[in-house]
Formats: C-alpha cells, structure tokens, sequence
C-alpha cells in the first residue's frame, strides 16, 4: 500500500512507495529474465476482446443508410472498423436550417449498451471531436510519432454506443455561420441537434451520458443543464457525465495559483535554476498566489465562496501572469516542452491532426489525415473541406464573427450549473492527469472546493484511495494501457474526483485502460474505481499476479539503443 501525506504546500499529494524513484534500477534486467521465465513455463488461454459480430443492425433504416460508413474502406485503415455512421444534421426542424453538425456515430456490439447513448466533445473552444476519436477513444488510433493506424482495444465502443460530435457551429467539417456568444446558446443548438440525431436513428428514450475534456468542462455542464431543462426523458434523458483535464471557472485559479507549487513537485521535471525558482516563489508571494493556495486547497474548505482574485493581465506588465512566465523558461530549457504532458522532450512528433498551438510541429509536405479528399468521402463529409483540429473562426464571436468577443458564460463552477448537474444526476466524475501543465490537477481541485453541493461545500476529505486499473492481457503493441494503482480517487455525494499520476492532459490518450476504467464507472457496470477485478468486457482472471501476455511476452529484455 501507498502511504500518503497531504501537505498543502505541494502542488500534488506526495505519493509514497508507488511513484517513488526506484534505487535497484540495475534489476530491471534480471526481471525481464523472470517474466521471460515465467511466461514460457505458464501457458494461459486468453480470450481476446470481442471481434465485430456481422448481424442485422437496428440502426440500418432508410433515413440512415445515407450516412452508412464502409468500416473496410477507411483510407490506411488495413482492417474493418465495424458498423458506422456519418455525415450532417441540423441544428432544428426549421425547412430552412443550414447550420449542421458533423457527427460519427458507432454502434456498440455490448449487450449492455441497448438502452443508452455516450458522446464526446473535445474542447477549446473551436476544437474537433475527431481529435479524441483518432487520438484516444475511437475504434482506431493514429497517435503522434506512429506509423499508421492501429486497432484501439480500449475503445469507448467496446462499452457503449458512442457518437463523436463536432461543435458548436463552425468546427471542423459542420457547416453554417456561427452566431453565438455564450454557452446557453451553445447548449440549446446541441440539444436541438441531438433531437434530430436521435429521431433519426431510433434512439428515444434511451439514456444519454455526456463526456469530454479540456474546454468540454464548460461544453459538458451546460449541454447537460439543457437536457436536463427540457424534462424530456424520451430525447434528454440524462444519466451521468464524466469530464477529464477541465477548465470549470476561474483561469487565475485554475492556472496561476498553482503554477509554482506544480514547478515545485515536478522540479526534476522542469529543471529550472535556482535563482529563477526563487523568483516566482517570491512572486507568488506578492501576488497573494501562496497564501490562497495554502488557504484554500483544503479539506473541507474554509466556508462561504473563496475571494475573487486581480486579473493578471490587468497592467500592461501583467507581473502575476506566472503561468506564462514559467511556460517561457521551460520552453528555453526544453524547446519541445509540452504543455500537455510535460515529460515531452525533443524531438517533436508529427501529428496526423495537424498543429493546434504555436511552436507545433507541421513537416513540409505533411498532409493532415482529415484533409484528405479519400478520407472525407469515405466517412460523408463534405469534400474539399478545409478541415482544422481547431478552427480560426471565432465560435463566439456572433453572426459577426467578431473576434473581440469571447465566451460571456462565466463558467459552470461559478454560476451554479455544476452543481445542478450534480445533483440532479448523482453520478458526475471529475478527473485530471498529474502531467497535464495547461490545466494542473489541484486547479480543477481548487474549484470543486469553491463550490456546494447536496448540502456541503467541497469534499470534506482529500480524494486519496488508490485507483486501480485491471491487469490484463496485451495483443497489440500499437495501443498499450498501464494496469494496477495508477492513480487516486474519492468520491462524495454524487461527485466522484479522480486523478492519474502518468497522464498529460488528453487522459484517454496516455492512459486509455484507467480511462475505459472511468468509463465503466460512469455507465455503472462497477461500483468504485477501488474495483479490483477484470474489465468488464474482458474474459478469464488475470489477476496480476503472473504475466499474461499472447505472443511475445512484453518483459522480454530488450537491447539499448
């Protein structure tokens, strides 16, 4: 077992035993040994996950055969992704609509899956839901760096019926002028998108769970207030969400109060000079940064709403803007320093979705996998498309396109739409990867301590029982997932917070079997993240305690390069 210690001060609880840097670092060869030993003398059958089932598919009809997806013609996909659907709706029933959104609809083979639907949204804002779908939870997965395409055996369509949506207006290869300028807007044209989907695939009353990450923690709240607004159980029927790496509020709170603790806990990590580290902790200190953090990361909270903090850029010298001024150092110290996962270094990886921030890497004559014309016939979008991961249009900025404005929503920890949520679901799951630099792990902390919910404010104790992520058999080395305690997590009258010490800030990506984990928790099929059994779409008892593996046994000792 871990012990555990929660100092405040640190910008992460300090996880014992663990994470702990191993001092018999020379025996990794003597157990790649064992585990080559052990493996040859135990024989044990595995079945691998379920293979696509060719049956008489339910959603097939004549209003949607028009958006069948050929899962065998899928350009450099070299194997059949299953039974799946694409293309455009509107927003409304209005005979005149033009604003649609794009959406990629897989049917899951599950028995469990009949009476439910799950969609994901990336986040932001502007950004295409087809980065989670290629990058960390799709049927197949072209990750940074990687060759080509490869089976996903931690595919979200393993547990459920999964629709990848591209929103608001304006993202991606959805068509119309956007003319919104806040997250309610935003949320009734979802709604009124997800009625047309639904009419059109047969999927009334069926339960609905929302999930997403980054800025989908304003996308997924206020979508799932809507739904809950209507009080139509046949089109909105929720039953849960799950956001993981969240913006939820404040971006001072969320950011520059927590900067310097976060330097600190991964300082081998950033490797910053002395002189400059003890600049932003005095900094920090006269910005009011330490003592609010060292005030009001704790548990329970101190009561009533915590204190608004200055805007940082509010003088031309933007002297608390610490975020930014640790971003540049460890941008001078690691040029291919990564934002969202922080163990990153040189040199870049190429990534088929195409370059999201300044300083991302686009080789020449690189083609981006969505803006490819084969690629977009094949799934229905409209061809010739100028597709982006993140659009350049302002998806807030009116029918003007005005690029002064922003989201007016002040975010859904602030204004009371989380906590409605919450309470009217009971089953909402809030989770972070410690090696996520955009949005920390205590920043999501700190604002779920803001806020009250089912009569208390924040969680009352440190969410600190150990995660556990089944061991499980490997049958594609394209797509590997970490097993046993790989995290921590606690939950507290409906809100369940968890975090994964070895993901940046796209979890599915860099953890896909902890984030299958999250999955199953939200859809009900386990009772806690302390669960120690199997997967629940996984057959035989592995239980950890040998090595399992099909062919090549992972642990064999492999040469330095």
């Amino acid at each position: 077992m871990w012990s555990f210690k929660l100092s405040i001060g640190l910008s992460l609880l300090l996880w014992a035993g663990a994470f702990a840097e191993s001092k018999n670092a020379i025996n990794v060869f003597k157990r790649a040994d064992v585990l080559t030993s052990e493996t040859a003398e135990r024989n044990v059958e595995f079945t691998p996950p379920r293979k696509l089932v060719k049956r008489q598919s339910p959603y097939l009809t004549d209003a949607t055969k028009k958006f069948v997806v050929n899962g065998s013609a899928i350009p450099d996909v070299d194997f059949d992704v299953g039974e799946s659907y694409a293309g455009l709706l509107p927003i409304s029933s209005a005979p005149n609509e033009s604003r649609q959104l794009f959406f990629w609809f897989f049917p899951s083979a599950n028995p469990e899956a009949s009476d439910e639907v799950t969609i994901w949204f990336n986040g932001g804002p502007g950004c295409s839901s087809l980065s989670g779908f290629l990058s960390e939870n799709g049927p197949f997965q072209w990750q940074p760096g990687t060759f080509r395409p490869v089976e996903n055996p931690y595919t979200w369509v393993n547990l459920t019926n999964m629709l990848w949506v591209e929103q608001p207006v304006g993202v991606g290869f959805s068509t119309g002028v956007p003319n919104i300028t806040d997250e309610f807007q935003l949320s009734q044209e979802f709604a009124g998108f997800y009625k047309q989907f639904a009419t059109t695939f047969g999927l009334e009353n069926r339960k609905v769970y929302l999930t997403g990450e980054s800025y989908a923690g304003y996308y997924v709240p206020y979508i799932a207030d809507e739904f809950i607004k209507q009080e139509d159980d046949v089109y909105f029927n929720l039953a849960g969400v799950a956001i993981n790496d969240p913006i939820l509020g404040d971006s001072t709170l969320a950011q520059q109060v927590t900067v310097v603790p976060y330097v600190d806990y991964w300082a081998n990590v950033f490797s910053l000079n002395a002189s400059f580290t003890a600049a932003i902790h005095e900094r920090a200190d006269q910005c009011n940064y330490t003592s609010y953090y060292n005030t009001y990361l704790s548990f329970p909270p101190p009561p009533a709403p915590f204190p608004v903090l200055p805007d940082p850029f509010a003088s031309d010298e933007a002297t608390c803007d610490l975020f930014d001024t640790v971003y540049l150092a460890a941008r001078a110290v690691n040029p291919c320093f990564n934002i969202y996962h922080i163990l990153d270094t040189c040199p870049f990886l190429w990534n088929q979705l195409g370059i999201v921030n300044q300083g991302d890497y686009e080789p020449p004559g690189a083609q981006i996998y969505f803006n490819r014309t084969d690629v977009q016939a094949a799934i229905n979008a409209p061809v010739g498309t100028d597709w982006m991961q993140c659009t350049n249009k302002n998806v807030f900025g009116g029918a003007t396109n005005n690029q002064s404005l922003s989201d007016r929503s002040l975010g859904p920890a602030a204004d009371g739409t989380l906590t409605r949520v919450i309470e009217a679901t009971n089953n909402t799951i809030i989770g972070a990867g410690n090696l996520d630099f955009l949005l920390p792990t205590n920043g999501t902390l700190m604002a779920l301590q803001n806020i009250t919910w089912n009569g208390k404010q924040g969680f009352q104790t440190y969410p600190a029982t150990e995660f556990y992520t089944p061991y499980h058999p490997e049958y594609n080395y394209g797509e590997l997932a970490g097993a046993g305690y790989l995290g921590l997590w606690g939950s507290e009258r409906g809100l369940t917070f968890y975090q994964v010490q070895l993901a940046g800030h796209e979890l599915p990506e860099y953890a896909p079997g902890a984030a299958y984990r999250v999955v199953e928790l939200l859809l009900g099929r386990i009772k806690s993240f302390g669960d120690a059994g199997d997967f629940t779409t996984q057959m035989g008892n592995f239980t950890g305690t040998s090595p399992i593996y099909d062919n090549e046994p992972v642990g064999v000792q492999r040469k330095l390069a």
